[in-house]
């Protein structure tokens, strides 16, 4: 059996999925009881169904697109730093996120969101 991706390599992974919108990719690289929160503790979406519910909507967004600004790695945890085009509800705009990911095994297991304010376009 080989050794499970890095944590860095697994989280590439979701980023590519998620700029691809292939949902079955992604939610293969979530566990299957994974946690999603808005940091510090606000639980967004929990298990295979939930995540897949919040990312089929997002997906319909047609402007969606995420750009990695950085990244750190620390053991099995690892934070980005992201610019991500969408649609919001009040127009189309950007939002710089930090997302924070805990990588067991080859899969996320939990994952935060910090947003930053939302910029919209003109």
């Amino acid at each position: 059996m080989p050794a499970p991706l890095l944590p860095e390599a697994v989280v590439q992974r979701q980023l590519d999925a998620y700029n691809a919108r292939d949902l079955d990719a992604l939610l293969a690289i979530y566990s299957d009881d994974a946690e999603m929160f808005e940091h510090p503790s606000k639980l967004v979406a929990r298990g295979s169904a939930e995540l897949r519910q919040r990312f089929t909507f997002r997906f319909q967004e047609a402007n969606l697109h995420a750009v990695l600004l950085n990244r750190i790695v620390c053991g099995s945890t690892v934070i980005d730093r992201e610019r991500v085009t969408r649609t919001f509800p009040e127009g189309p705009g950007e939002i710089e996120l930090v997302m924070i990911y805990e990588v067991n095994a080859g899969r996320i297991t939990r994952a935060w969101t910090i947003a930053g304010e939302k910029k919209f376009f003109a």
